[in-house]
């Protein structure tokens, strides 16, 4: 776990918050989802089983992450993190991702970038970038809502489900974010 004090974040709908011994079972609740393994660059196998070790694993990456929170709504829904941290540049990218099919489209991902910029611009960084495959509408409209522009495009950088697939690059300054 890490060492790095990592502060709770809440708006009216979430909080933002480190794992619990609790979001392991919820997670394991969750299953996978055909739509959701696909927006993260994954092949879906709708024969392998999620087990109680991959849900494990899912919450321990959160947990050995130094700028990670679990998604609350409740209960767990997904996690949000900035990796890639250049301390010296003030940069770091982002990842977030939604693993309750039911919480879709609801602007739970929104809110949730929303509160890790204002935290992230508010202390620490000047520049939040990420990448995207080019067919997640859902997401890229995320991310434009919350103020990221495209910034390139890597060609046919991810192979899913047999096909390639772009990856759009996006970014944010701090002077360019606003929280309302």
């Amino acid at each position: 776990m890490s060492e790095l004090y990592v502060p709770e974040l809440r708006s009216t709908r979430i909080v933002l918050r480190r794992p619990v011994p609790q979001d392991v079972e919820t997670r394991l609740d969750l299953g996978r989802h055909k739509q959701i393994v696909e927006a993260y660059g994954g092949t879906f196998d709708p024969v392998a089983p999620f087990t109680r070790s991959h849900a494990e694993a899912a919450i321990r990456f959160i947990t050995q992450q130094d700028y990670a929170w679990v998604i609350d709504a409740g209960q767990f829904i997904g996690h949000v993190r900035l990796h890639g941290i250049n301390m010296q540049d003030k940069r770091a990218a982002l990842a977030i991702g939604i693993d309750d099919p039911s919480c879709l489209g609801k602007g739970y991902g929104t809110e949730a970038i929303r509160l890790v910029l204002s935290y992230a611009f508010g202390r620490i960084f000047h520049r939040i970038g990420l990448r995207v495959l080019s067919n997640n509408a859902r997401a890229i409209a995320c991310y434009r809502k919350c103020g990221f522009v495209e910034e390139g495009r890597e060609r046919e950088a991810a192979f899913v489900n047999g096909a390639w697939q772009d990856d759009i690059i996006m970014g944010l300054l701090d002077r360019e974010f606003s929280s309302s």
